[in-house]
């Protein structure tokens, strides 16, 4: 094929690109839209009576391939009831300046409590603003739920089936939560802690740590 055939085939394609519409996207002037499924900003889902659905069992964490996620969980009570089982998470962190929005955590979940919005416009001027906690991760309260911690006898008059296999999450708010905005302000306690000089919770150790120190994995 000879030179001249190739520019001809060139200037064919760009002739046929002039006349195409134009792709150019006028962000931030208008919101973008994105993919149903776009790997976004997480939340924690509650139930239907506000009850949280997250049950304190570090798996998201474990599975973390960028040690991003810190959980501590806590005990229920019959006074300070927060979630169905006997434990809930009492501290929920993820470092979005360590995130890479692979979606592991979401599989692991045992209890559909995490799953990931379509928020992308993550982007801060200080990466201790990167530190999301509970109270900004948190779904808002269903309509006609209530505000956790409950009591046992709220969750009895609740009539919800905590445990009937159904594994949809609620669905995907864009910064709906009334505490978002506050907390993105207040910078919560491990913000505080971190310009002070004190460092974040240590992540839990890899799988493959615990291998190599001996430590039987199921």
């Amino acid at each position: 094929m000879s030179s001249f055939d190739n520019a001809f085939k060139g200037f064919g394609l760009t002739a046929k690109s002039i006349f195409k519409k134009d792709l150019t996207r006028r962000y931030p002037a208008e919101p973008a839209v994105v993919q149903e499924r776009f790997h976004g900003r997480h939340q924690l889902n509650r139930h239907a009576d506000g009850l949280e659905k997250c049950v304190g069992c570090e798996l998201c964490a474990w599975a973390c391939p960028a040690d991003a996620i810190f959980v501590r969980g806590g005990e229920n009570t019959a006074e300070a009831r927060y979630s169905p089982g006997e434990r809930y998470g009492a501290d929920y962190q993820i470092n979005y300046s360590r995130c890479i929005f692979c979606g592991l955590c979401i599989e692991a979940c045992p209890t559909r409590a995490l799953t990931m919005t379509n928020e992308f416009e993550l982007s801060e001027y200080d990466r201790n603003d990167l530190v999301y906690t509970k109270d900004m991760l948190l779904a808002p309260i269903p309509p006609g739920g209530k505000a956790t911690p409950m009591t046992d006898d709220d969750v009895e008059q609740s009539n919800v089936e905590y445990y009937q296999h159904n594994f949809a999450g609620q669905s995907p708010t864009i910064k709906a939560n009334d505490q978002y905005e506050a907390a993105r302000h207040r910078t919560a306690k491990s913000h505080d802690a971190l310009q002070a000089g004190a460092p974040l919770p240590v992540p839990q150790p890899s799988m493959q740590d615990l291998a190599s120190e001996g430590e039987v994995i199921a």
